[in-house]
């Protein structure tokens, strides 16, 4: 099977914010566009960024191994390289994180590098990687070697 690209529509409250935030810091590429959206590719799939003047993103977090992880959220899973590559541009440019990069889950299923951090618009963005990409839907029940 080949995993195809998804897609994801989300307000914002101010496009040019958006744009250099999802095409300056993150380093997307911008598709199409309109005085109300923008299309922007992570790596590899379709986010589109609404213009809401009115958007305020919804505050809720869910307890994580530790953490208070926002909800909603969305993000990609990452080579651990870019993963490293991509907290130093976020703290280079400033971006303030919700969750300091680090290592979750440390020794059981599912271990990950994992950060996360907000748009100008508030929305939640986390990014991850695995040292082991088998272990992206590993569960406690199966045996980890790590």
């Amino acid at each position: 099977m080949t995993l195809r690209p998804f897609h994801l529509a989300f307000p914002v409250h101010d496009l040019a914010a958006a744009r250099a935030f999802y095409g300056g810091v993150l380093g997307c590429a911008e598709g199409r566009s309109s005085d109300q959206w923008i299309d922007f590719d992570l790596r590899g799939h379709q986010i589109v960024a609404h213009l809401d003047p009115a958007a305020r993103a919804v505050a809720v977090e869910n307890a994580v191994d530790g953490h208070s992880v926002p909800v909603p959220h969305f993000g990609v899973v990452l080579t651990m390289p870019d993963w490293e590559a991509l907290a130093s541009r976020v703290a280079a440019a400033g971006v303030r994180f919700g969750i300091e990069p680090h290592v979750r889950f440390r020794g059981r299923a599912g271990e990950q590098a994992t950060m996360f951090f907000y748009d100008p618009s508030g929305n939640a963005l986390e990014f991850k990687a695995f040292g082991d990409d088998a272990m992206l839907f590993a569960t406690d029940e199966e045996e980890v070697t790590i």
